[in-house]
């Protein structure tokens, strides 16, 4: 019989590698032989991304893997949930994603949601063409940590300045922790439209999304 890390670092191995079918098997076998569904997700999952984000980062995997792997966390994950909220475990925090009105791309907006739920954030995923006010609307609502705003085409980067604009009209900027990504984002647009984080890819921003929801909360 398999101890429960020798499980574990299954999950983990079969995660990198992007097999869903096979994380489907585990996480359930892992389940029924009484190992936690907080261990399965803090010690078999989520390290797991760990490592693929790192390697992202390090360019030794690229978007397809990180894709795949994700999907296999996803499996994971929505096998996880039930247990997961039965036991108490609640994500370290929230956040509210989308791409910039007027721009289509969801790729990188994607790659990032994946990123933070293998951080442990809950993602509230408003998709592609929002425009600030259904940002803002959407805050009201869900009342997240983190605001991330993505964008790939130059002439609808400016929808981000709106975006920020929305959000001090609205007498709430203050509340909220904004972030920026895209191809053709750099720190200085970010620092121009009084955003608050930009980073050039999906793993860092979950890095940084991660440092800023701890703290806030600490």
């Amino acid at each position: 019989m398999n101890t429960a890390n020798e499980i574990l670092n299954d999950i983990s191995t079969a995660l990198q590698g992007g097999k869903a079918k096979l994380i489907n098997e585990l996480v359930n076998k892992a389940l029924a032989d009484g190992i936690t569904a907080k261990d399965i997700l803090e010690q078999g999952l989520l390290p797991a991304m760990d490592i693929i984000a790192e390697k992202f980062m390090n360019n030794e995997v690229y978007v397809p893997e990180v894709l795949i792997a994700a999907r296999a966390m996803n499996v994971g994950s929505e096998i996880l949930k039930p247990h997961l909220a039965e036991s108490g475990v609640k994500p370290i925090g929230k956040a509210l994603l989308g791409t910039v009105k007027g721009d289509l791309h969801d790729i990188g907006k994607n790659l990032v949601r994946m990123m933070f739920e293998g951080k442990g954030i809950e993602v509230i995923d408003l998709g592609v063409d929002v425009s600030p006010e259904q940002f803002v609307a959407a805050y009201q609502k869900e009342k997240t940590d983190i605001i991330a705003l993505s964008a790939l085409l130059t002439t609808t980067m400016n929808e981000m300045k709106n975006t920020v604009a929305a959000f001090t009209a609205a007498g709430i900027r203050e509340k909220v922790t904004i972030m920026v990504g895209g191809a053709p984002v750099t720190d200085s647009f970010r620092a121009d439209i009084g955003a608050d984080i930009y980073t050039s890819d999906a793993a860092s921003a979950a890095e940084a999304a991660k440092k800023a929801i701890l703290a806030q909360k600490s």
